[in-house]
Formats: C-alpha cells, sequence, structure tokens
C-alpha cells in the first residue's frame, strides 16, 4: 500500500484550513485517513503549522511520501532535516 502524508481540506468557501493527514495514496483528498498528525492554517499572519513531529517522523521513515506543499511545511519546521539526518545514523 503507498501511503502519503497530504492536506486534507476542511475549511469553508474562501477561508482554507488543512489537517495534515497520512492516509492511503488511493484514497480521495478528503476521503478516508489512517492518522491525522497536525493542522496548517494559511490564513493568519504568519500561517499557523502545528505537527506531532514524533509522529511526522515515524511516517517519514515508514515509507511514506509527504506532497510538495507538505514537504515544503516539514522543511520550514525541520522535521525533513531531522528525517535526512536519522537515515545517516
Amino acid at each position: 500500500m503507498a501511503v502519503k502524508i497530504r492536506l486534507k481540506r476542511i475549511g469553508a468557501k474562501k477561508a482554507p484550513f488543512y489537517r495534515v493527514v497520512v492516509s492511503d495514496a488511493r484514497s480521495p483528498r478528503d476521503g478516508r485517513f489512517i492518522e491525522e498528525i497536525g493542522t496548517y492554517n494559511p490564513v493568519t499572519q504568519p500561517a499557523q503549522v502545528n505537527v506531532k513531529e514524533d509522529r511526522a517522523l515515524y511516517w517519514l521513515q515508514t515509507g511514506a511520501q509527504p506532497s510538495d506543499t507538505v514537504r515544503n511545511l516539514f522543511s520550514k519546521l525541520g522535521i525533513m532535516q531531522k528525517n535526512h539526518e536519522a537515515k545517516q545514523k
């Protein structure tokens, strides 16, 4: 099963709010998911990102592929760097 870390939109029209979820790659964007690991609110200045770092690292090390947007968010939070360092050991 291919697993992805991606955003699930739950906000109203013109007021986006997202959950960072781990899901099967074949499921729809707002469909079933395996685990919710955080939230992302792009409306606030600056944008708010809350992620369970330990769970994100677990899923990355398990082989889950982040979407482009999630990869950018994780890079800004330093999660991608920690994942890279963990793979080097």
